[in-house]
Formats: C-alpha cells, structure tokens, sequence
C-alpha cells in the first residue's frame, strides 16, 4: 500500500504516483477509486470524510479555498445519493465570484449561506444535512430528489427527518422553487 496518502486519506495524481499507476494499484486490489482521480486505500472504509476530501481534490484551486460542496454533491457525500456527475460548489454571494475553468467538472451556483449551513468533513466544507436536503428538494427534478430526501430523513445520525426539513422550508422566504418543494414534502409526508 502507497504511504503517500494525503492527511485526508486520500491519494490522487501528482510527483509521486501517476493516474496510470494509481489506476494499476486499484487494478491489484491495493487501492479504491473514491471519486474522479481519487482514491482510498483498500483497507479504509469508505466515509462522509472520505467522499468529501476525494470531490475536495476534483474542485479547482482557484475556488477551494471558498467554495462549498452542495446539493446533489452533499448528499452523495452524506451517503443518500449516487455520484455527482458534476460536482456542485457553492459560493457565498456576498463574495467575488471565480469562473470555472473549461472542462472542470463542476458548476458553481452562488447562494446565501447561514452560519450553521456548512461543516467540515475530510478537510472541505460541506452544506449540512438539512441545508442538503432543503437544496434537494427546491432544485432538483422529484424524481430525484425523492429518493435523496427519503435517504436523508432515514439516517437516525443526519437528525433530519421529513417534518425538520419541511419546516426549514417553510421558514425559507423568497427563494425560487420553495412552493415546489413544499409540495413534494406535503406528498411525502402525507400517511
């Protein structure tokens, strides 16, 4: 097993090892792709840190210092999604936007984010589970969503079940997609 692995237990392309190395490591069974160019080692279970640091390591540099990892991404992260196939940042719109490089694998929506909306996990910043959900259920299409928000309210340790996240929505005001999203909660919520 590679002894490089980052602090955050993630190994991915750089001076020491090459995608085809790593790519060959995973192959011999040493390594497991995480996300993208990231991988763990074998012997570690997979984990909300672990998910976090490997998109961490896909979010271009320019952005990471700032960005927040959200949405469909933040529930992947959380455990109640398939893989992003764009990784989701967000960004604060109180600050100065950066635009993405060509190609980066990522789209950047800019928000407001309330001071218990993000936490750390695996070295990045991560919208919590109720910010997670209430992001899920206001934009993206039902039938994703559904499944996500189902997910998230079942995980006794996200402490966010369907009336906490129907709540925070409805204390949500003037933001595109809330009458939406309150109606997939009454549906979902209805016995």
């Amino acid at each position: 097993m590679p002894d490089s692995l980052e602090p955050d237990g993630i190994l991915a392309p750089d001076a020491q090892f090459t995608l085809a190395e790593l790519c060959a490591m995973e192959l011999d069974g040493v390594l497991v792709r995480v996300f993208g160019k990231a991988f763990r080692s074998a012997a570690e279970p997979e984990s909300p840190a672990l998910r976090a640091a490997a998109l961490a390591h896909q979010v271009p540099a320019a952005m990471a210092a700032r960005a927040v990892l959200g949405r469909g991404s933040a529930a992947w992260i959380h455990g109640c999604a398939p893989p992003p196939a764009a990784i989701c940042l967000l960004l604060d719109r109180r600050h100065r936007t950066t635009s993405l490089p060509p190609h980066s694998g990522c789209t950047v929506h800019e928000v407001h984010l309330g001071t218990y909306d993000v936490e750390q996990l695996g070295g990045a910043r991560v919208t919590c589970a109720l910010r997670t959900a209430v992001d899920v259920a206001m934009h993206e299409p039902p039938a994703a969503a559904v499944p996500v928000l189902l997910a998230l309210s079942a995980a006794p340790e996200l402490q966010c079940p369907l009336g906490r996240i129907n709540a925070a929505l409805a204390t949500a005001h003037h933001i595109p997609g809330r009458r939406r999203a309150l109606a997939l909660l009454r549906r979902l919520l209805e016995p």
